[in-house]
C-alpha cells in the first residue's frame, strides 16, 4: 500500500535517527513511498525562525517523533504558517511519567496540574497522534483530552533485519536453562523483583542480568553471594540479537506503576520476534488473545515469576513450541507488514482521504 513516491515528510526536532521507534517507522514510511527529510533546531522554541530563516521547503506532512514535546509549539507554528498537518509520535507522556511513574508531583498538585494542561495543549496542537499500544492510546484520550478520532496505535516492533527467530539450543536433560533480563535497571522494569524471584526458585536455572542503570548497584548487593545470578554489562545493539538467541525464557517487566501496564518494552518485541518465550507483567496492552509464547504474571510478584520460570523448567520440552508460538504472535500483531499497513492507515486519516 503506497501513499505516493511524490510525498516527503518532514521530520522535525532534536531527535535521535537510531532510536528503535524512530528506525522503524522511518523504514516504513520509506517503503510506503514516502521521501524523508530532517530539521533539527539549534534551539527547540526557537524552531519556526530558523526553518523560516533556513529557508526550509514545505513538505507535505510535518512529523514530531518520539519524547519531542519541547518541539510542538515551534513546529505548530511553522506549520500552520504553510497549512502543514502535524503526525505526532510521542512515545510518552511527560505528565505520566513525572506523576505517576517517577512521583516526582503528586496528583493534586499545582506542578502536576500545570504540566498536565501544557501537554494537554500540546498533543491538540498535532492532527494525529500516533501511541505505540492500545493502553498508551486510552491515556491520551482520557487524560489528555485527544479525541478518539485523532488518536491511532501504530505497534512498536523490532528491526526485522536483526531481530531472527533461531532455533533452541539442545540441551541435556540436567544442564541449567538460562533466563535473560536485559535493561537498563528503572523501576518500570522491576530488576529488583527479579532478583527476588531468582533467590526463590528451586528449579536449575541460571538468571542473567544485562545491561546498567540506578538499580543495578541494589540488585547487586540483593544477590551477593547468590550462585545462580549473575550480572553482564551493557551491550552493543548490534550484538544483542545473538544474545537473546542464546537464552531459553527471556523476562519483560515487572513493575508496579501503571505506566508498566501500558507499555509493550523493546525487548519484549526483541524477544518475540527471535522466538524466544517471555515472562512478563499482566498488561492491557497486548493484542489478541492468550499464547503460550508469551506468559503474563501479576504484577511485583517475585512469587509468581519463581514459579512461572520453575514451571517452565519442569516442563522444557515445551520451550520450543513456545518459542514458535512466540514467532507466530509476534508476526501477527507487530510485524513491519502490520505496522506498514497501520501506518499507511493513518497517513490516511491526517491527510483526508
Amino acid at each position: 500500500m503506497s501513499i505516493g513516491a511524490a510525498r516527503t515528510v518532514l521530520w522535525w526536532g532534536r531527535f535521535d535517527p537510531d532510536y528503535s521507534r524512530n528506525r522503524i517507522l522511518r523504514q516504513a514510511l520509506v517503503r510506503l513511498g514516502w521521501e524523508l527529510q530532517d530539521f533539527r533546531p539549534r534551539i527547540s522554541r526557537l524552531g519556526h525562525l530558523e526553518a523560516t530563516l533556513r529557508g526550509v521547503k514545505k513538505p507535505d506532512l510535518l512529523w514530531l517523533p518520539a519524547f519531542r514535546q519541547r518541539d510542538m509549539t515551534a513546529a505548530a507554528t511553522w506549520a500552520a504558517r504553510h497549512g502543514i498537518p502535524i503526525i505526532f509520535d510521542p512515545m510518552i507522556s511527560s505528565y505520566d511519567k513525572q506523576v505517576f511513574e517517577r512521583q516526582k508531583f503528586t496528583e493534586q498538585s499545582a506542578s502536576a496540574r500545570k504540566l498536565l494542561k501544557q501537554e494537554q495543549a500540546i498533543f491538540a496542537a498535532a492532527d494525529l497522534v500516533l501511541a505505540d499500544t492500545a493502553g498508551h492510546a486510552a491515556f491520551f484520550t482520557e487524560t489528555l483530552n485527544m479525541p478518539t478520532a485523532k488518536v491511532r496505535v501504530v505497534a512498536l516492533g523490532a528491526e526485522e533485519g536483526l531481530f531472527t527467530p533461531a532455533p533452541m539450543a539442545e540441551k541435556s536433560p540436567d544442564a541449567p536453562l538460562e533466563v535473560l533480563f536485559f535493561g537498563s535497571f528503572i523501576g518500570l522494569q522491576g530488576p529488583e523483583i527479579i532478583i527476588e524471584a531468582a533467590k526463590r526458585c528451586p528449579a536449575q536455572v541460571r538468571w542473567t542480568m544485562l545491561g546498567d542503570g540506578p538499580l543495578k548497584e541494589a540488585c547487586e548487593a540483593a544477590a551477593a553471594g547468590h550462585p545462580a545470578i549473575k550480572f553482564e554489562g551493557y551491550l552493543p545493539y548490534d550484538q544483542l540479537p545473538a544474545r537473546i538467541q542464546q537464552a531459553d525464557i527471556l523476562l519483560g517487566v515487572f513493575g508496579i506503576s501503571a505506566k508498566a501496564e501500558r507499555v509493550i518494552p523493546n525487548k519484549v518485541y526483541q524477544a518475540l520476534a527471535c522466538g524466544r518465550p517471555v515472562i512478563t507483567r499482566h498488561s492491557t496492552a497486548y493484542p489478541g488473545g492468550e499464547t503460550t509464547g508469551l506468559l503474563q504474571i501479576p504484577e511485583g510478584d517475585p512469587e509468581a515469576l519463581a514459579a512461572t520460570v520453575a514451571d517452565l523448567a519442569t516442563n522444557r520440552h515445551e520451550l520450543a513450541a513456545r518459542g514458535q508460538a512466540a514467532e507466530n504472535y509476534y508476526a501477527e500483531n507487530f510485524s513491519m507488514d502490520t505496522i506498514r499497513a497501520q501506518l499507511a492507515d493513518a497517513l490516511t486519516e491526517v491527510l483526508g482521504r
